[in-house]
């Protein structure tokens, strides 16, 4: 299992965008530069050498719309590209408007001021459309999954779709940092909401993103980001 890739479909910012560096400076890695290291915040070294941001950083800053899943057979990486390629070609973009530090309860991270009503929708498309390509849950997976406690309704879709968090139980959030202890929660918030205050302008997705994961042990890496089609 180790050695077997996986995929994942992301919602990112661009990467030459203020919002993209400010995501990968926080937790430390930028899967388009793997080979890189972001320049930290300041105020967050401390944390950042305590992991904090560890978790964060083994996926890459992003929002999750497809979770990560190995190809199911005869699907091959260039096939999920093009998928990807003709998927970005009929999406608008969709704007999100502001975004907010928010704790998600051991974790930190962004998400929208008001949810517009295009969003579930849209996350909708991208767990079906893709489905196909997702090989069945491995019952370690699931094992692992299973560790953290599920509503029967969150049970029935992870069995289904291989994640639990989708349709109703979507919600729009891209990971800082987390788990924390409680002692950690407080102080890490706020340092990222000031952090976080010069980049605050209204943003959209725009785009979607594969990325790859080599291994299990490794962090995942950009592969592409496809924009959307401009209307």
């Amino acid at each position: 299992m180790t050695g077997t890739p996986r995929y994942a479909i992301y919602s990112m910012p661009a990467v030459t965008s203020a919002l993209w560096r400010f995501g990968c400076r926080v937790v430390g890695y930028d899967p388009a530069e793997p080979d890189a290291r972001p320049q930290p915040f300041e105020p967050l070294r401390v944390a950042l050498a305590a992991g904090a941001f560890s978790e964060p950083a083994r996926y890459g800053f992003h929002a999750t719309l497809k979770a990560p899943f190995e190809l199911a057979a005869r699907k091959t990486e260039a096939q999920l590209l093009a998928a990807a390629a003709d998927f970005a070609a009929r999406q608008p973009p969709l704007p999100l408007g502001h975004l907010k530090i928010a704790t998600l309860e051991r974790f930190v991270a962004l998400i929208p001021e008001v949810a517009p009503a295009a969003l579930e929708p849209f996350a909708v498309d991208c767990v079906c459309d893709f489905d196909s390509f997702r090989a069945p849950l491995s019952a370690a997976d699931r094992d692992r999954r299973l560790k953290v406690p599920m509503t029967t309704t969150q049970l029935v879709y992870l069995d289904a779709w291989g994640y639990p968090y989708v349709f109703e139980e979507f919600r729009f959030h891209m990971t800082l940092a987390g788990p924390l202890s409680l002692d950690q929660l407080a102080p890490i918030t706020e340092t990222l909401r000031t952090l976080y205050a010069p980049v605050d302008v209204p943003v959209r997705i725009d785009g979607i993103a594969i990325f790859k994961q080599p291994a299990r042990t490794a962090r995942f890496e950009l592969l592409h980001r496809f924009a959307f089609a401009q209307v």
